[in-house]
């Protein structure tokens, strides 16, 4: 009969097909549902690789990497936005860095069969639920004896109907079987429509897999093998042809017969029979889905190259720019070996530069590519310090957040996986002296364990740290654009701003009046060299 019902919907299948292609019936637009954060970082979370050292989540927000992977996500189902998101935050060694890479140029260099594979995974987009969980963390819940022995009750609620002719009495075995059927299905309806969602979604998973492997192409090699299999199990996952035709008839067998709730645990035996292939179909489609969102991403950005990576405490970025802003000036960073202290005019780009360093280090390490036109990077993991703030509901002020976080990056540079470390104005939260001896202090001991990029308007943390870090100045040049030079930024404009902003000639007096007598012994001392090195001395550097 099995066979019978799975030979009836191949046929309806394909004469729906058939049809809809004579009478050129356009497929239903794609929904691109909103899923919320926790939904794409499911497979992250349950798939995680321990050897890989995942971006945290300060890091994730101040790179603002939310904003980047909707960029990229875009007309992407769930399971090609979970695999983006996957690698974004963990990266991707050497080997599998190349083998995406290889894959993205190759579908690069055929913009019609990119166009194609994309239409192949447009049904995907229909999916209003996420399946990773299903898949790799869900078990099985225990069928009810009684599964699949329902088809009695139908009978026995019709005979006590008719036994009422008879006796009166009959109405109390017909409440009794109708309570069973009512209860049963109230018992079990929530948890059989979401289940149904998540089958929605596997469905399209395996009807996908099942159109790309039909497909005569060397990037479809995986789907070749399963691609019958995934069309003889999605129809299994299916309700009967009949049932879903006949108007009302699927209502009338969910509450008379329960068929609903015994398609629910067939389909949870079958799920849970097949997880091994379930879930190869899903890293399938999700990588492939990935890939073309790479591709089409890639074909429409103004810079890229692809990175070279290693292992060693250098940067170099040739022309580089952030991927979010639409005309970026592009600027070229060099670090050998050692870290860096940016300076520049307020406003001129510092913090930008940081983000752009950082998500160009990423994007090498999740895809193996960059926004420059050269880049040479290591591959470690990059932990940020840039948006601490109070925390109203947390009691937490400012600055006790940017302790905190000075703490999470020097156990980060101790830890199983030390990276790089970008920090932009460092702690902010308290007074201006307490600031630079703080700063200068983990500063210090952060660059001896790695590379470190770090801004800051507290220029005499230039002196201080000019032993651990290069002294480099953002500025503009004569023609009006971003350069990046050695050396510490010799002109502020804080106090100029206040002209610009219309505080008026008075404030802007008294302001430069207490610049120029601070600045005399504070912002170019002359013995700050052996400040932080006196722990290293025989006798302790006098005050």
């Amino acid at each position: 009969m099995s066979a019978f019902v799975s030979t009836l919907s191949a046929v309806w299948t394909q004469a729906v097909t058939q049809l809809r292609a004579f009478l050129i019936i356009p497929d239903r637009e794609p929904v691109d549902y909103g899923f919320v954060a926790g939904d794409v970082a499911q497979v992250h979370r349950l798939c995680a690789d321990p050897a890989r050292g995942a971006l945290d989540d300060a890091t994730w927000k101040d790179l603002l990497l939310d904003t980047y992977r909707a960029q990229l996500s875009k007309e992407v189902s769930i399971f090609g936005q979970q695999v983006l998101y996957q690698r974004l935050r963990a990266g991707l060694d050497d080997d599998a860095c190349a083998a995406v890479g290889e894959r993205v140029r190759d579908l690069m260099g055929d913009p019609e069969r990119l166009a194609a594979l994309h239409r192949d995974c447009t049904s995907l987009r229909h999916a209003d639920k996420e399946i990773a969980t299903l898949l790799f963390e869900d078990t099985a819940p225990p069928a009810p004896w009684w599964v699949g022995k329902t088809w009695p009750l139908p009978l026995l609620l019709l005979a006590s109907i008719a036994a009422v002719i008879v006796t009166p009495a009959a109405w109390l075995a017909t409440g009794v079987v109708a309570y069973i059927l009512m209860s049963t299905q109230m018992r079990y309806y929530e948890r059989v429509e979401e289940w149904e969602r998540s089958m929605n979604a596997l469905q399209m998973l395996l009807r996908v897999s099942s159109i790309l492997g039909a497909r005569k192409d060397a990037l479809l090699l995986p789907f070749a093998g399963p691609a019958a299999a995934a069309g003889k199990l999605n129809r299994q996952l299916s309700r009967a042809p009949m049932v879903v035709m006949t108007p009302g008839a699927r209502t009338y067998l969910d509450w008379f017969m329960l068929d609903n709730v015994n398609h629910y645990f067939k389909g949870v035996r079958l799920v849970h029979g097949n997880l091994d292939f379930l879930r190869a179909c899903f890293v399938w489609v999700g990588e492939l889905e990935a890939d073309i969102a790479l591709a089409r991403h890639l074909l429409q950005a103004p810079v890229l190259c692809w990175a070279e990576r290693h292992t060693s405490q250098s940067i170099a970025l040739a022309g580089t720019v952030h991927p979010l802003l639409p005309q970026a000036q592009a600027l070229s960073v060099r670090l050998d070996g050692g870290g860096a202290f940016i300076s520049g005019q307020n406003g001129v780009g510092k913090s930008t530069l940081l983000r752009t360093v950082g998500v160009n280090l990423v994007t090498a390490r999740a895809f193996g590519f960059c926004y420059a036109e050269k880049a040479s990077v290591p591959d470690l993991p990059v932990y940020t310090s840039m948006q601490s703030e109070d925390s109203l509901f947390g009691g937490e002020s400012l600055y006790m957040a940017e302790l905190r976080r000075a703490q999470e990056l020097l156990a980060a540079a101790d830890g199983a996986h030390p990276g790089i470390c970008i920090i932009d104005e460092i702690f902010r939260g308290t007074n201006h002296l307490e600031s630079v001896s703080a700063a200068a202090s983990v500063l210090d001991v952060l660059a001896a364990k790695g590379l470190v990029m770090v801004s800051s308007h507290n220029l005499v943390l230039a002196s201080l740290l000019a032993q651990r870090l290069s002294p480099l100045c953002v500025r503009l040049d004569a023609d009006g654009r971003l350069a990046l030079e050695a050396g510490v930024l010799a002109h502020t404009n804080g106090i100029a701003l206040l002209a610009q902003r219309g505080f008026g000639p008075a404030i802007e007096a008294r302001a430069g009046r207490v610049f120029d007598w601070l600045n005399g012994y504070l912002a170019h001392p002359g013995d700050c060299d052996g400040v932080l090195a006196g722990e290293n001395m025989s006798e302790p550097v006098s005050p």
